[in-house]
């Protein structure tokens, strides 16, 4: 709000209405030319009146001001002959007003005879958290003589009702009447203040009416005098418009696109990249399949890698981070209670089990760094010539990589890094390559990473657990393999399982970039 110096400058500074009354205290510049010549400036005294030289006193309080001119040429031409003059005030009179009921700041202010019904409740603060905006009195003489409503100012900018102060009226702001709270898709959610039998229209024409992603054909009200039964109900629109809104009410507009659709309806937004002719973005019809997508992006090129197809998917991810939290949680919790459960008994027992805690911190630490990235596994072959028939969803991202020649070797082994593939190649060939499994090495935990997600494990194959020679010398090498040897860890107790979790991140679409850093 503004000040009251400042709201007083304001109004003395305003163009003079044509309909304003000249009054008891007004300044006036009289100018005339012609058979005579005067520049004046007289006052209106306590009479009503001003003195001109040479003509007397004229009577100008109670005057329009667009009727001056008028009456002074009438008056002063009585006296002379062909002239003109000029009328226009100067300094205007000051008047006092009060101000009382729910304000912020109630009392008696002083301002400008330009002052309106708007200007005094600015000067007091406006109404308080308790004071109505629907109903402001205009009160002169004991009578009301104007009733204001701020929404018909704020709301649909019309101040019909914005009328000039006179001495010594009242503004009185009565109590807040009915009110209704408006929350969701509308423009400008609040609490409103109704009048009358005002309806659910009016309510949302005062927030600015319903928003551009709101559901238009229905919203839910909740009465207050409902709240112990029914509670909740909703409107349809536009016929249930009209219904009235009673105090306490709350609306709630729903909002038409955070719903969800059901698959069989939804347009699929997907993003391929790699190797195919147009990589970009699609949008596809709701049965669209990963096939459809390729052939929307050109096809694939020559040097496409199918068994290396990356399908990462939002939803999936979001399982996997909830699952892969958890497991991190149930991890900590058996390391804590491992821990707490031991005793010592000499210096060199209590070191033991600060270092153990310490490394425990690193490791869970390790891994909380890396996260789920919603990747897919899709049951493709080295000779796959075509996707899995499977259906995309929205926001999906489909990576064709191109044809790899290498194979990496991480892990417990003397030298570490990424192979030539030779034609025909074992597992085993790829491992002594990279010098063999070291002393510390956990041999028979060896696993593969191929390039399509899956994981080949040394303790596995179709007929169950095998050593190291019968599970990875005959496994065939492919492309874009990954072969990792944990490290033995039954020398440090304090992680015995660890080695399991390497094998635990793949199966949450952990790729071999975090494997590495896990490792480090």
């Amino acid at each position: 709000m503004l000040p009251v110096r400042g709201a007083t400058a304001i109004e003395a500074n305003r163009q003079v209405p044509p309909d304003y009354l000249v009054g008891i205290g007004d300044e006036l510049q009289l100018t005339l030319w012609g058979s005579v010549d005067a520049d004046l400036r007289v006052t209106v005294d306590r009479a009503g009146r001003i003195v001109i030289p040479r003509v007397g006193p004229v009577t100008v309080a109670g005057v329009r001001y667009a009727d001056l001119n008028e009456l002074l040429t009438r008056r002063v031409g009585q006296v002379f002959k062909n002239f003109q003059i000029s009328a226009t005030l100067g300094r205007l009179r000051s008047i006092r007003y009060y101000v009382t009921g729910f304000v912020a700041r109630p009392g008696a202010y002083t301002v400008s005879s330009l002052a309106t019904v708007m200007t005094g409740l600015t000067q007091s603060g406006g109404p308080s958290a308790a004071g109505s905006f629907r109903n402001i009195e205009l009160r002169r003489n004991g009578q009301v003589v104007g009733r204001f409503d701020l929404y018909d100012l704020l709301v649909r900018g019309d101040k019909k009702g914005d009328l000039p102060l006179q001495a010594d009226d009242i503004l009185h702001v009565g109590p807040v009447g009915r009110q209704a709270a408006l929350i969701g898709s509308v423009n400008r959610p609040s609490i409103v203040e109704l009048i009358g039998n005002e309806t659910v229209n009016d309510a949302l024409s005062f927030v600015g009416g319903l928003s551009t992603v709101a559901d238009i054909r229905r919203v839910a009200i909740e009465r207050l005098d409902e709240r112990n039964d029914r509670r909740v109900a909703e409107l349809a629109l536009p016929q249930d418009g009209n219904l009235k809104v009673n105090n306490g009410d709350v609306l709630r507009a729903f909002n038409g696109v955070t719903a969800v659709l059901p698959q069989a309806k939804q347009y699929k937004r997907i993003r391929v990249e790699g190797e195919v002719a147009r990589p970009g973005d699609y949008v596809l019809p709701p049965s669209s399949t990963l096939a459809d997508a390729i052939q929307s992006a050109g096809g694939l090129t020559a040097q496409a890698y199918l068994l290396g197809t990356d399908l990462s998917r939002e939803s999936v991810r979001k399982v996997q981070e909830a699952q892969y939290d958890r497991a991190l949680r149930d991890l900590e919790t058996d390391f804590t209670r491992n821990t707490s459960t031991q005793r010592v008994s000499t210096a060199d027992d209590a070191a033991a089990l600060a270092q153990k805690q310490s490394g425990t911190s690193r490791l869970i630490d390790r891994l909380r760094a890396v996260r789920p990235t919603g990747r897919i596994v899709l049951d493709l072959t080295y000779t796959s010539r075509e996707l899995p028939n499977l259906a995309i969803e929205d926001g999906d991202r489909l990576y064709i990589p191109a044809t790899p020649n290498t194979v990496g070797v991480f892990g417990s082994v003397f030298n570490g890094g990424s192979y030539l593939l030779r034609p025909g190649s074992s597992v085993e060939d790829i491992l002594k390559q990279a010098g063999g499994p070291t002393k510390g090495a956990d041999s028979a935990s060896i696993f593969v990473l191929r390039a399509n997600g899956m994981v080949i494990s040394a303790r596995q194959n179709s007929s169950g657990w095998l050593s190291l020679g019968s599970g990875l010398k005959e496994l065939q090498a492919l492309p874009g393999d990954t072969v990792f040897v944990p490290e033995e860890m039954n020398k440090t107790t304090f992680i015995q399982e660890a080695k399991d979790w390497t094998q635990i991140l793949y199966q949450f679409g952990i790729g071999a970039a975090a494997l590495k850093t896990f490792k480090n």
